[in-house]
């Protein structure tokens, strides 16, 4: 009986051979699930959504502030939003206004 003995240079040509896949697949691994992979950009564009949403409401909250600063400037102060602050906020009324409490 006789026994097949391997030359020295295919058990190194295997372990090359072997190395290069597993780095193959590891690198496969990293573009399916790695910090910018295809699962990270689908989370990614989601995010990406509701920040774009945001900044629409963040931009509409900017737009009216913008118009009551303008209304208050010193030069041409809106008298209406003038006195609504004022009752508002110092609790300031005239002698002739009623004021109701409302639960």
């Amino acid at each position: 009986m006789r026994t097949m003995r391997q030359e020295p240079g295919i058990a190194k040509e295997r372990l090359v051979q072997g190395m290069a896949l597993a780095v193959l697949l590891l690198m496969a691994l990293y573009v399916v699930a790695g910090p910018s992979g295809l699962i990270a950009w689908g989370e990614n564009q989601h995010l990406l959504e509701q920040r774009r949403a945001k900044l629409v409401e963040l931009q509409g909250e900017r737009n009216h502030l913008r118009n009551r600063v303008e209304l208050l400037d010193p030069r041409k102060a809106d008298p209406d939003l003038a006195g609504e602050l004022l009752r508002s906020n110092l609790n300031v009324a005239r002698s002739d206004e009623m004021v109701m409490l409302l639960p």
